[in-house]
């Protein structure tokens, strides 16, 4: 199905990136509320500044965001040592695919990574890129409106 990712993980801390690596990916593009920080923060957790710097020595990362408000994704980009870009208008692909270009990334070397299907995962596909689709990183403090719309979303994952 087009909706099923290529990994469904709990978190981005369950990744392997030595296996990505070992498949040709070059660049891992995160959504930002909710999967690499909690919705709205525009503050990385000790654990997650780590995971992103080890990373980034392997591989370029970019945030890849719909969030509009510009004051909100500058503060992000003030505290991230790679692109983050907002208002990306996920699922269409055009933004990714206009960064993937301009980093010289071929779309199959490259995996998008959020707690979407409908935006983020759709997005990926549609991109050419592979997906992987996490749980919140706040999961165990979303309210249960939030918990299950998420619930809802993932029924729409066939594999």
């Amino acid at each position: 199905m087009f909706l099923a990712p290529d990994y469904n993980l709990k978190n981005i801390y369950e990744i392997d990136f030595e296996e990505l690596k070992s498949k040709g990916i070059k660049a891992i593009l995160f959504d930002l509320d909710s999967t690499i920080m909690k919705s709205k923060s525009a503050e990385y957790t000790p654990k997650t500044r780590e995971l992103l710097d080890l990373i980034e020595r392997e591989f370029i990362i970019a945030v890849i965001s719909n969030n509009f408000n510009r004051e909100y994704v500058d503060k992000v980009r003030g505290i991230s040592t790679f692109d983050v870009i907002g208002a990306a208008r996920k699922p269409n692909p055009d933004i990714i695919l206009e960064y993937l270009r301009n980093a010289n990334i071929h779309p199959s070397e490259a995996v998008m990574v959020g707690d979407r299907p409908l935006t983020d995962i759709l997005a990926g596909k549609r991109a050419g890129c592979m997906t992987i689709l996490v749980d919140s990183i706040n999961a165990e403090h979303e309210n249960r409106p939030t918990r299950f719309v998420r619930w809802l979303e993932r029924l729409t994952i066939k594999n």
